[in-house]
């Protein structure tokens, strides 16, 4: 290895210059160890001058030592200006303005069919009706029997039931204690309306009386873009000494007009429905296809719609003056009482409402729908 003083001023040169181009910390420290570790060139040189002669080895030493001081010296200065500049940066990387407003944090919200539920309550409430609840567990009375659809009655195959399996030895009716459900054991299933709901409120509330009862039902059916087994009805009872069809259809017309924000056209026609008479269906025109029955897509194609079956209206109710076999069932006089009933669709409202062409969407569970609303 050189050990004149020439050689030992070059590596200097050469240590200082490479201190000062280096751009970080870790750099820096293998420059430590190149020079001044164990086996760094500056420790070599140092370990070598007792080969030399006196004269020489003091010389040589002398430029050595000042040679390693300097480089410790610049490495210090190097190293806590890289130290400064690596928190600088960090820091203004890390940095939060404490006045700006916080990120707010994501809430959870009601699903649709709920908020719709509410909405129709709150009018409803508002128009002085009760509201009352039921069991989704429901009697073959109360389902069919008390609503003067007994076994028999062909209307029973309207209702596509979703029967229970009786438990073993069990003789005991226990959702009432009529006379009727005496005579022999009851059959249970789950409700295929929320009418159940307005024989349990006459049987405790005598008229003159106007009530709602909202709640989820079953059909055992086929699922499409308009039906499902498991879905929403609010039931709607008003009984007076001279409730007619006219103050039913003055409610319905004002229920709609609150509930959409505007006037809807409805129509209602001729039905059947065992509990009522006379019946009719209320229908919506669609907010689809705007009573068309069918789209013209960017294409310039029509499309039939799906979500009102091509027709145009939606059925949105089943209605009518309850019949009075249905008044006797709950003890009480059709030739003193009268008035109507009526059930509607939520899961149809929320659609109309939100402009849904698939009621399945409504029971996926996928964010990306729910999160719309």
């Amino acid at each position: 290895m050189p050990n004149d003083s020439q050689y030992v001023e070059i590596l200097q040169s050469k240590a200082i210059t490479e201190i000062q181009s280096c751009s970080n910390l870790k750099d820096l420290e293998e420059l430590s160890h190149r020079y001044i570790g164990k086996k760094g060139e500056l420790t070599l040189l140092l370990r070598s001058l007792g080969t030399l002669d006196e004269k020489e080895r003091k010389k040589i030493g002398q430029k050595a030592n000042k040679a390693r001081e300097m480089f410790e010296r610049e490495f210090a200065k190097k190293k806590q200006h890289l130290i400064m500049h690596e928190f600088e940066s960090g820091e203004q990387d890390e940095w939060i303005d404490i006045t700006a407003p916080g990120a707010k944090l994501p809430k959870g919200h009601l699903h649709p069919l709920t908020q719709i539920q509410r909405e129709a309550k709150e009018i409803f409430q508002s128009m002085g009706f009760a509201l009352a609840d039921g069991p989704e567990i429901e009697s073959e009375w109360y389902n069919f029997d008390a609503l003067n659809i007994p076994a028999s009655h062909p209307a029973r195959d309207m209702w596509d039931t979703f029967w229970l399996k009786e438990p073993e030895n069990s003789k005991q009716n226990l959702l009432s204690g009529t006379a009727i459900l005496k005579e022999k054991p009851q059959k249970f299933l789950l409700r295929t309306h929320t009418s159940p709901v307005q024989i349990r409120y006459m049987e405790k509330i005598k008229p003159p009386l106007r009530v709602i009862a909202p709640g989820r039902i079953f059909r055992y059916e086929a699922t499409d873009a308009r039906h499902e087994i498991n879905f929403y009805q609010l039931e709607g009872l008003m009984i007076g000494k001279d409730v007619s069809a006219a103050h039913f259809k003055g409610i319905i017309q004002e229920f709609f007009k609150r509930f959409f924000e505007k006037e809807t056209v409805v129509r209602l026609r001729p039905s059947y429905f065992p509990f009522v008479e006379p019946g009719f269906e209320v229908d919506m025109r669609c907010v689809f296809c705007a009573g068309k029955g069918f789209s013209i897509n960017k294409e310039g194609q029509k499309k039939d719609c799906s979500s009102c079956g091509h027709g145009g209206w939606i059925e949105i109710m089943g209605a009518g003056m309850v019949h009075p076999n249905v008044l006797k069932a709950v003890k009480c006089d059709p030739k003193e009482w009268q008035g109507f009933a009526f059930g509607i669709g939520l899961d149809r409202l929320a659609m109309m409402k939100y402009k849904i062409n698939d009621i399945r969407l409504l029971y996926s569970g996928d964010m990306r729908f729910l999160e719309q609303f």
